[in-house]
């Protein structure tokens, strides 16, 4: 087709005033709201909730779900879902008593603030101050480490040092012993430079709160947070009464298929980790919490618990986090940081204030989005955290104008089918030795010991097989096999409370032991793991 000039000109010019109407009718139908993707947001509704839960426990192998929500300053929405204990079948309610995980840190946090505000101590004070017992492998660093850094994550530390100490629990360390052993732990990272998680951190903290408040941190919390808002948790000895109303920890495999984890189950006993991850509550508790919080951290009847500037301290983000490619398409998150017991970002165009937790057998995802006056906690006794996310997004998305509707549960089962693929993908075959060691087996075996971790046993029992056993982490026992030349393999008897391990003997050239190092068993070469700051000598 051949256009004449002046027919081409009055066709451009058609176009673009077709064109500029066009987005002037976009803009304002945008400006009403009815060009975006959630043209009339509001909140999920019970009944939508039920069915999505539901659906997740079944998809991600998960016996039950406690799950609370707080809108416009009330509480609307409370229940339970599904089985506290698969073998008594008894059902979730919404005062059953899971434990918190990593969202329990929110509270040491709280406890601090107060202390900031009674004028007792200050976010930049030494640590040293406080603790003069307290030590990293750097003097300097120990000499300018603050309270503040205590809670953010960046210590220089390696992600998870020390958690050696805390977890596969029992624990067999006190949270002095925890203290006194951070000495040992060698940094990875320039000194406030790097995220990288740490518990131990947080039981230091706990023990700051104590030492300045002169009473046990677990008497502080229950006293000045868990009274004023009515709730029912615990950071010390869970009674028994909860102990009627707790959820059983559960795991998944292929092999096994939903199995339960009592190493990590409630019980009678306090947790050495509870200022890191060990507190027990509920949902219709933690309600009460994020009720309190939406609401200028004031109890029902008026009273703060902490002062408005420390509240918006707590909030305040410190260090930088990466932000996954899932995130920046799903959920359009630009910022993220850490701030003191809470991680920040931005979830489309609103700030989200959030934590997660997640220990073997119990998951847990706390969240504050205070431009749309919602909180919702989720508690649950399986693995998976499809879950926990899947729950979480139906429930924010659904007052949020700029996310389009989603069957969230089917999108975190396409998201960890992609996961599992990229993990498989880069999965190297285990290692193969010779089966043969250079000295005779009797040299390797004995008591040996690390200046931190303790004592540990290789041994033969009566039934003639080779065995591991920690005398601080009990749980840590294992059967022994010969890998080859001066190295074993460690196959620990709970295949969920850790991966397998290499012990790797150093000889000296006389052929005497001089100890051993443990490692991943993996052909991947690992250099930050859990044992990288121990070496056992006889």
């Amino acid at each position: 087709m051949i256009f004449k000039p002046s027919i081409y000109k009055l066709f451009i010019g058609l176009s673009g005033l077709i064109l500029s109407v066009s987005i002037l009718i976009k803009a304002h139908a945008q400006s009403l709201h009815i060009d975006t993707p959630n043209p009339t947001p509001r909140l999920i509704t019970s009944e939508s909730l039920d069915n999505v839960v539901a659906t997740a426990l079944d998809t991600f192998f998960t016996p039950g779900a406690s799950v609370a929500i707080v809108h416009k300053g009330k509480i609307v929405h409370a229940k339970g879902y599904g089985f506290r204990d698969l073998k008594q079948k008894t059902p979730v309610n919404q005062a059953t008593y899971f434990r918190l995980a990593s969202t329990s840190k929110a509270f040491t946090a709280m406890t601090m603030a107060i202390l900031v505000d009674e004028g007792k101590v200050t976010w930049q004070d030494k640590v040293i101050d406080f603790l003069p017992e307290f030590a990293l492998s750097n003097s300097t660093i120990t000499s300018k480490f603050t309270i503040l850094d205590l809670f953010t994550h960046r210590s220089g530390l390696v992600g998870g040092a020390g958690d050696s100490m805390l977890w596969p629990e029992p624990s067999g360390f006190t949270r002095a012993e925890i203290i006194h052993n951070l000495r040992y732990l060698t940094p990875e990272y320039r000194f406030r430079s790097t995220y990288a998680y740490s518990n131990v951190l947080y039981i230091t903290a706990a023990e700051v709160v104590a030492k300045i408040a002169g009473q046990p941190w677990e008497q502080f919390l229950q006293e000045r947070i868990f009274a004023p808002l009515q709730m029912d948790c615990y950071a010390g000895v869970v009674p028994q009464m909860a102990m009627n109303n707790a959820a059983m920890s559960y795991g998944h495999n292929d092999a096994q298929g939903i199995y339960p984890i009592p190493r990590n189950a409630l019980d009678n006993q306090s947790f050495v980790s509870a200022p890191a991850g060990g507190i027990v509550c509920n949902a219709k508790s933690m309600a009460l919490w994020l009720q309190a919080l939406l609401n200028e951290a004031q109890t029902s009847k008026g009273k703060k618990l902490i002062s408005e500037q420390q509240l918006q301290q707590i909030f305040t983000p410190h260090t930088p986090l990466w932000i996954s490619s899932h995130a920046k398409h799903t959920h359009h998150t630009r910022t993220k940081h850490y701030a003191i017991g809470w991680r920040v970002e931005n979830v489309f165009d609103y700030e989200m204030i959030s934590h997660t937790g997640s220990l073997s057998g119990y998951q847990a995802y706390a969240a504050l989005i205070p431009e749309l006056e919602l909180g919702v906690i989720i508690l649950n006794n399986g693995s998976n955290y499809g879950v926990r996310d899947a729950v979480m997004q139906s429930i924010i998305k659904s007052v949020m104008p700029q996310a389009k509707p989603t069957d969230w549960v089917a999108h975190y089962v396409d998201y960890q089918a992609k996961q599992e693929q990229r993990y498989l993908k880069r999965l190297l075959p285990d290692p193969i030795g010779s089966g043969t060691l250079i000295l005779p087996v009797s040299k390797y075996l004995g008591t040996y010991s690390d200046q931190w971790f303790g004592e540990v046993s290789l041994y033969k029992n009566e039934q003639g097989t080779y065995r591991f056993r920690s005398v601080k982490m009990p749980t840590l026992q294992g059967r022994l096999e010969i890998f080859g030349d001066h190295s074993w393999v460690v196959r620990w008897d709970n295949q969920n409370a850790a991966s397998d391990a290499f012990i790797h003997f150093k000889v000296h050239p006389d052929n005497s032991v001089e100890g051993f190092s443990m490692y991943p068993f993996t052909a991947k070469e690992i250099v930050n793991h859990e044992y990288r700051d121990m070496f056992f000598i006889p």
